[in-house]
């Protein structure tokens, strides 16, 4: 097999640097997921606690808020898997570029379907993660009361930005 220029690897490296920048971005996006997924952890511990208290006021609150924490946990360990398989996919789309660069064969199908299945994740993983988001609000809900969702008045709003 003839050795490959160096000069025919630039275009392959120009094009690698897209999917890199990607695998960096969700990089940082899979740091801010774990730290979600070991909040909800540790407030599930606390929570814990308390549901196996003799107290029996706060049990069924707890309990709510445990059941919410379980849904936010399995929708953020979802969206975590997405990311990494967004990631996967980015890394198969940088090692095929190089393969088939040094092999010489093109094959475009690859390319295109590795980048699909990366952006395919990577939607799913946000979608999950702003689920996540959304959810997070109920157990607060439930835990403050009434008063959460009580809209503020306009006056109340301006005191408050003072």
């Amino acid at each position: 097999m003839p050795a490959v220029e160096t000069s025919a690897l630039v275009p392959v490296l120009q094009t690698a640097v897209s999917p890199m920048v990607l695998i960096s971005g969700v990089g940082l996006l899979l740091l801010t997921m774990t730290n979600r997924l070991g909040r909800i952890v540790d407030r599930t511990r606390a929570l814990a606690a308390r549901v196996r208290q003799p107290d029996g006021d706060e049990k069924e609150a707890a309990q709510a808020q445990l059941r919410i924490l379980a849904e936010r946990a399995r929708i953020m360990r979802r969206s975590i898997a997405l990311s990494g398989f967004c990631v996967l996919f980015a890394a198969v789309l940088v090692i095929s570029l190089f393969v088939t660069s040094v092999a010489g064969v093109d094959i475009p199908w690859l390319y295109a379907a590795c980048f699909v299945l990366s952006m395919v994740s990577l939607i799913a993983s946000l979608v999950e993660f702003i689920r996540d988001v959304n959810m997070s609000l109920e157990p607060v809900a439930l835990e403050v009361g009434e008063e959460w969702e009580k809209k503020p008045t306009r006056r109340a709003r301006r005191r408050s930005l003072r």
